[in-house]
């Protein structure tokens, strides 16, 4: 069952990963690069050299859960970040415009309302 959502905490690896690696692999990429629990929750994200393959790992309590996508053409598209970093953390909007394929550099927010906040005055 997909149970991704805003809730969880989203770490795409900054490396490209070898896509033969599966759960115990990608669980020691976790351990030994991201120094991080790869049971915590989070979902651990990784795409390879040529860009044309995703690996999301999330454990779910009581096993792990491996979703894995491939295109057939083109390639996803990453937010810029910085190499020598092990990993960025991303939001749930970012992971679905990636997976989906938007692009991350195009998109605009477009203006909402934001109430304005009260000012107290003391006398």
């Amino acid at each position: 069952m997909f149970t991704l959502s805003s809730n969880n905490k989203f770490h795409l690896y900054s490396h490209p990963t070898d896509m033969r690696k599966s759960f115990d692999g990608l669980s020691g990429v976790v351990q030994n690069h991201l120094e991080s629990n790869p049971c915590n929750g989070d979902v651990f994200i990784f795409i390879n050299r040529r860009r044309d393959k995703i690996k999301l790992l999330h454990w779910q309590g009581i096993s792990f859960t491996l979703y894995y996508k491939r295109l057939e053409k083109g390639t996803f598209e990453l937010p810029a970040y910085d190499s020598s970093v092990g990993s960025i953390t991303i939001n749930y909007t970012q992971l679905v415009m990636i997976v989906d394929g938007l692009s991350i550099k195009n998109i605009e927010k477009r203006k909402r309302y934001t109430p304005e906040t009260a000012t107290v005055i003391e006398d």
